[in-house]
């Protein structure tokens, strides 16, 4: 009797110790499981973290392992309640702590971590916004955008959101490192990159002001409890380091990782694979009907243009006389005028402040001067506020391309192409959602079949950016251009190949938005079979774009450069290119081109392009 008893027990517990283990592999390949702990499949099916600090893990393996992970997690979690171990690790993970709790039967007891409530008392959470600062072109990381948190209190009105707290995450650079070796670490991930919680006008102070980048500011459509469930995972995240790179974990992927945190059937991650670039982020949200109609906060650089938009070049002058120290000039000027000089007087002054780091104690007496002058007339002001622009940034093209087309050459074989660019944008893309006269061409790879059969490759270019602000009556801006990579160019017999990089500095004048021309010296160093040995180009390239509306834009182009150590003395090359915008995802463009290197070679060109 006693032995079947004891068959019977070990049978029983052998069936539990059975299910708990089922359940525990069951949970360990929850997708809610998964996204707590960061986890996606490697390259040979195997789980990893993207979390690359173990501190973040409770298992020596946990970046490895979701189930040793869960394992540890659930044995730390089970400990005596009065075992100090046992309440540091729940109010460590407490995300994890109250996902665990809803899904192992157990007396586990409620969270009471004091630190912890007192960092939410101090947010009083009850919704996100998310920030998306469009393109900096002076910085390589912030290139393609910038997206980060706001987290809305309950307490918050209009006039109170730049007290509320913004979630940051971004690489955490070495301090030595000049811009090139920036980008260069950013691109192959030898950063960390970091969650911080810090007040949002700091942020706004340096996308809106500082760097004059517009801002976009998503509502998201997130309950109370939804929104705790993030901020519990954003507290376990200060354990968290990540390695940071620009292309694809970066901010905007990190983010979305921590927004999915939300619920559990919430994927907004899965499907970036290659690149992460900002805009593509804001469409997975949309997608997934989490935004709201965004709000528009023009940069500070946006309002001073616009307002000087509405003045006369006289009043421009006495503006900038009196921003200068001098005297109001009153002409015979009405009262709006005169405070249309003295508002753009100072907001000029307040510009130059912050972006040319001016003396504050010569600068804020001046400030304080133009205020009180301001302070005698009792009239609203006489300016308009800027236009808020047709498309916000989700509303734009595909990041990626695909293309297609045909070349006809009159001294080389005729070609069918075939093209992919990772990102993002050139100049002649449909412009609605992208800045106006900036071009960020990344990964741009095109191969050619020959009517006879052959294939090659045509071009590659790493990177192709371009900033092209034009000068105006406020604003003295400097245009420049850089590209590297591979492509071909024509020879006595046939194309030949080339390994470039170039760069070029000057001037560009007009509207972005309508005529836009510039003109740049270039400098270029190149190798491979069009030339013997390093060749150095010094020339000029210059051009006039013209976006007749949002789907026609035309575009004439030329440089000329002069070798030295080439069999060549010069080479050059002048286009005319069409691009006609059908859709939001598809293009047609078209390109007339002459060019000269070792022989001439003239071509007309036709393709499709589909951006997704």
């Amino acid at each position: 009797m006693k032995k079947i008893l004891f068959g019977l027990l070990l049978a029983l517990f052998s069936t539990y110790s059975n299910a708990q283990s089922i359940e525990t592999n069951t949970l360990a390949t929850h997708p809610y499981w998964l996204k707590l702990g960061h986890y996606r499949l490697a390259t040979l099916g195997d789980w990893k973290s993207e979390v690359d600090s173990a501190e973040f893990f409770l298992s020596p393996v946990g970046k490895t392992s979701p189930y040793d992970e869960l394992k540890a997690t659930i044995a730390a979690f089970s400990g005596k309640n009065t075992d100090p171990k046992t309440t540091q690790y729940r109010c460590q993970f407490p995300a994890r702590y109250k996902w665990l709790k809803t899904k192992i039967e157990n007396n586990w007891p409620e969270l009471n971590c004091p630190e912890l409530q007192a960092w939410q008392k101090i947010i009083n959470p009850k919704g996100v916004t998310l920030v998306f600062p469009t393109a900096f072109m002076n910085s390589p990381s912030s290139m393609f955008g910038h997206t980060l948190l706001r987290i809305d209190a309950k307490d918050q009105t209009r006039h109170k959101e730049l007290l509320a707290f913004a979630v940051n995450f971004a690489a955490e650079p070495d301090g030595s490192d000049n811009a090139a070796m920036y980008a260069l670490k950013g691109l192959i991930g030898s950063y960390p990159g970091k969650f911080s919680l810090m007040p949002y006008y700091k942020k706004v102070r340096e996308y809106n002001d500082l760097e004059s980048r517009d801002i976009w500011e998503y509502k998201l459509n997130l309950s109370e409890l939804q929104v705790e469930l993030i901020l519990l995972h954003l507290w376990e995240l200060q354990l968290a380091t990540f390695d940071y790179f620009f292309i694809d974990e970066n901010c905007s992927y990190q983010l979305l990782a921590l927004l999915q945190l939300a619920q559990e059937d919430l994927d907004l991650t899965s499907s970036f694979n290659m690149q992460a670039i900002p805009s593509d982020t804001v469409a997975v949200l949309r997608n997934n009907n989490l935004l709201q109609t965004p709000n528009y906060r023009p940069a500070f650089g946006t309002k001073l243009y616009h307002y000087s938009t509405q003045m006369t070049d006289e009043q421009l002058d006495d503006a900038r006389e009196l921003m200068q120290g001098g005297s109001l000039n009153t002409r015979n000027y009405s009262q709006s005028q005169l405070v249309a000089i003295l508002e753009m007087a100072y907001e000029w002054l307040n510009f130059e402040f912050y972006d040319k780091a001016l003396n504050r104690e010569e600068i804020a007496p001046r400030l304080t001067k133009l205020l009180l002058m301001r302070s005698k007339y009792k009239i609203a002001s006489p300016f308009t506020k800027p236009n808020r622009p047709i498309a916000s940034p989700e509303q734009g093209h595909g990041s990626s391309k695909v293309s297609l087309g045909r070349v006809q050459n009159n001294n080389q074989a005729n070609l069918t192409n075939f093209g992919y660019r990772l990102a993002y944008h050139d100049l002649l893309d449909r412009p609605e959602g992208f800045i106006a006269g900036a071009q960020i061409s990344f990964f741009d790879l095109e191969a050619a079949i020959t009517d006879e059969g052959n294939a090659d490759i045509e071009h590659f270019y790493l990177l192709d950016a371009m900033s092209l602000a034009p000068d105006n009556r406020v604003f003295d801006s400097w245009s420049w251009n850089f590209k590297m990579g591979f492509d071909r160019q024509p020879s006595d017999n046939k194309r030949l190949g080339r390994f470039f990089t170039k760069g070029g500095y000057g001037k560009s004048y007009g509207d972005p938005n309508n005529v836009h021309g510039y003109i740049l010296g270039q400098f270029e160093l190149n190798t491979g079979d069009i030339t013997d040995q390093l060749s150095t180009g010094i020339g000029s390239e210059a051009g006039v774009i013209w976006q007749i509306n949002n789907k026609h834009k035309l575009a004439l182009t030329g440089n000329i450069l002069w070798l030295t150590d080439n069999a060549a003395s010069k080479h050059s090359e002048i286009a005319i290119t069409w691009n006609y915008a059908v859709s939001r995802n598809l293009s047609l463009r078209s390109k007339v081109q002459h060019a000269q290197w070792h022989s001439h070679n003239s071509s007309m060109s036709l393709a499709m392009q589909f951006y997704f």
